[in-house]
């Protein structure tokens, strides 16, 4: 086994802990809010680490450059859609996503409860 091997074995082993580490967190945390933080580390750390093992196994080629497309893609997608799900679970919740509206929101809390 030479060096670039044992390097991108390692690299996704680090991958699949980053993976097993966040299954435990969303496990354990109780509601939507908690659980996406715990998301984040598999949806955009453990790619880097894999697109890293891909780098150190094959070195620069065009499997090099076609993931490092798609991390770029990864690296932007994931926030937008994080804070997407986040909004969609508070409108579900609250039946609007601004703080102090919605069906959650009480009397004289934001411009729902503005009512003289």
């Amino acid at each position: 086994m030479s060096g670039r091997e044992i390097l991108a074995d390692c690299l996704l082993g680090l991958a699949v802990v980053v993976v097993l580490a966040s299954s435990v967190g969303i496990l354990v945390m109780r509601d939507a809010c908690q659980k996406l933080h715990y998301v984040t580390p598999a949806a955009l750390v453990a790619p880097i680490v894999v697109g890293l093992a891909v780098l150190a196994q094959s070195g620069l080629t065009q499997d090099t450059a076609e993931t490092v497309l798609a991390l770029i893609f990864i690296v932007i997608a994931g926030p937008v859609l994080s804070h997407a799900t986040i909004r969609a679970a508070r409108i579900r919740a609250t039946g609007d996503w601004r703080p102090g509206t919605g069906r959650a929101g009480a009397a004289g809390d934001g411009p729902a409860g503005d009512r003289t």
